[in-house]
């Protein structure tokens, strides 16, 4: 089976050779520059285009567009064989030769995310590398990859939030077809792949556009990067297409699942109708017929609106995030300020009804933030107790398990794996993995000490961090060691503790295929309720999809806790033993009372 989204501009295989086309409005002229074959004008066609159809290239060619004496790559290029800088490469989609006609995706309720970076997933960082521990992934009982951001970025290591050419999957990762063999993959063990993709910004280093195409940016709008992408003025047509493109060249030409739309709460734009729902209204027509396509955004302003039938399935929820994370390592600085105060109530109300902040003034942010979100259902919010930012935030890039006790952790983790939200692990998570995930890149020397002060700069707000020696004590980002000290260590995985925490890992999404996932079919909003049965201990109850009743105990305190009443149902997890009449330190328990029709 073979499968090519045909772009409207890069590089496309046609009948007579290759059809070559550029959005330049800045540039006089362009001509087309193919390594081995000298330089040919590319013809005006009106609106800042720039287009040549030419027999002097074919698969494998390498070429640049050359503008105003500069040479530079294609934005749309689908590979980059000598990095951001160096000539792209014509590549034949058809080439590769595809196994999973079979596959038909998986639905949203029964997904569980598991999202890794793939240059320190593996021992070998590309990925190949992601392919051989495939199997782990299906014994441990996820259903779907989410991949960290693999657009091109300048270097040899980085986050992947960097890219700069967001159609071509980063080289030192591996060839398109190598993605796409990993995809094929997945599919042929029954796991689900979602791609992380970056709409907000460019990197800071290796992006032309400004050099032919200024009205690719705009000073309108700014952000944390600079002038922001012309999403709304004159212009912005192009660029919306460049984005809604690079939207279904993902899922169609590799076959992905899932888009993970990166801190959409940085995307400017005033538009009648905003970029982000005409990108996900042009996927649910283009991909929605043959099989499920999932839409997940990462957004602060907590903005309920996107998640309905039709747009967006999901949020990630960093407000029950942040409680869970309060309740378990004690941390109150920064962000976790606003979560400090009432953290029981705080998680009673994530897991209840999906944000925290519905409208409220978060005083850490000096404003209001967010929309009403209990009229959702709990299947629109991802949680997790560990994701790439919520690790990289820390000055050392510490995990969880370095942070709070395994008491604490075990609740936190029955607590997310086994309620009706869609979980997310966070590579070597499930094993309790001590690799730390410290923020790191790979820039040239006057752009690394920017980013380096930058970094320790960021942190000198916190107490620990104010003297000078002591910021001097944070990973450099720039350095190769950082990133090494991030790549997990598989050996560990068949050590005590760790294969303890695997194990018990298994157990717990075992049972959420079992008895949970099932249920979340047509789970509605208001479905759930909350109620604090100490300062450090809550219930929660949600009526699920099939007229079940499930029903969360939750003590993150040292002290047990008096139930007024033994709890209804049947007991499906315990972290200790079953509650009758008071909930044990440091306990999670789930109960399960089926529908009448049962």
């Amino acid at each position: 089976m073979k499968r090519h989204h045909e772009l409207p501009f890069g590089a496309e295989l046609v009948a007579g050779g290759v059809r070559f086309r550029l959005w330049a409005p800045g540039a006089g002229a362009v001509a087309l520059r193919v390594e081995g074959k000298g330089d040919l004008a590319m013809a005006a066609e009106g609106a800042g285009w720039f287009g040549l159809t030419t027999d002097a290239a074919g698969a494998g060619s390498r070429y640049r567009y050359v503008v105003a004496g500069q040479a530079v790559p294609d934005p749309a290029s689908r590979y980059q064989p000598e990095d951001v800088h160096g000539p792209s490469e014509v590549v034949d989609p058809r080439a590769y030769d595809w196994r999973d006609a079979a596959w038909h995706g998986r639905r949203w309720d029964e997904i569980v995310l598991y999202e890794l970076h793939a240059g320190s997933f593996s021992e070998s960082g590309d990925f190949a590398g992601i392919e051989r521990h495939l199997d782990h992934l299906v014994r441990l009982g996820v259903t779907a990859v989410e991949l960290m951001p693999v657009a091109d970025f300048p270097g040899a290591r980085n986050w992947g939030y960097d890219g700069v050419l967001l159609f071509a999957p980063e080289s030192r990762y591996g060839r398109p077809e190598d993605l796409k063999h990993l995809v094929d993959a997945a599919h042929g063990r029954g796991l689900a792949v979602f791609l992380d993709v970056v709409y907000n910004h460019f990197g800071p280093d290796g992006n032309y556009l400004d050099h032919y195409a200024p009205d690719f940016f705009t000073e309108r709008h700014q952000t944390p990067w600079g002038a922001a992408i012309n999403f709304d003025g004159p212009g912005a047509r192009a660029v919306r297409d460049f984005y809604v493109e690079n939207a279904l060249y993902w899922l169609e030409e590799f076959h992905l699942d899932g888009l993970r739309f990166d801190a959409v709460h940085a995307i400017r734009d005033d538009s009648a109708r905003s970029i982000l729902v005409e990108i996900a209204e042009t996927v649910r027509q283009r991909c929605g017929a043959t099989r499920p396509v999932h839409l997940v955004l990462e957004n602060d302003k907590n903005e309920a609106r996107l998640l309905r039938p039709g747009l967006f399935d999901a949020q990630w929820d960093d407000d029950l995030h942040h409680a869970l994370r309060v309740l378990t390592s004690g941390e109150s600085a920064g962000y976790y300020a606003d979560y400090a105060d009432a953290p029981v109530a705080r998680l009673g109300r994530a897991l209840a009804e999906g944000y925290v902040y519905q409208g409220e003034r978060s005083e850490h942010r000096g404003a209001a933030r967010g929309e009403p979100s209990a009229h959702l259902p709990p299947t629109a919010f991802v949680s997790f107790i560990q994701n790439h930012d919520q690790v990289g935030n820390n000055a050392f890039g510490l995990r969880l398990s370095m942070l709070a006790t395994p008491e604490a952790i075990r609740v936190a983790a029955a607590v997310y794996l086994l309620s009706p939200q869609i979980p997310l692990i966070f590579m070597g998570e499930e094993w309790g993995a001590t690799q730390p995930f410290p923020f790191f890149c790979d820039f040239g020397p006057e752009l690394a000490d920017k980013v380096r002060e930058g970094r320790r700069r960021e942190f000198a707000e916190f107490p620990e961090f104010r003297d000078a020696a002591a910021r001097a004590r944070i990973p450099d980002p720039c350095a190769e060691s950082t990133v090494r000290s991030a790549v997990l260590d598989w050996g560990a995985v068949q050590r005590p503790p760790h294969d303890e925490w695997l194990a018990r890992y298994q157990a717990m999404l075992e049972l959420r295929a079992r008895e949970i996932a099932p249920r979340l079919r047509g789970i509605g909003g208001n479905a759930g309720a909350w109620r604090a049965l100490g300062p450090r201990a809550l219930a929660v109850s949600w009526r699920l999809g099939d007229g079940a009743h499930l029903l969360l105990l939750a003590n993150f305190g040292d002290g047990a806790v008096s139930l007024a009443e033994p709890p209804r149902g049947r007991l499906i997890h315990a972290t200790g033993d079953a509650p009758q009449t008071a909930l044990a330190p440091f306990s999670a328990a789930f109960f399960l009372t089926d529908s009448p029709r049962e």
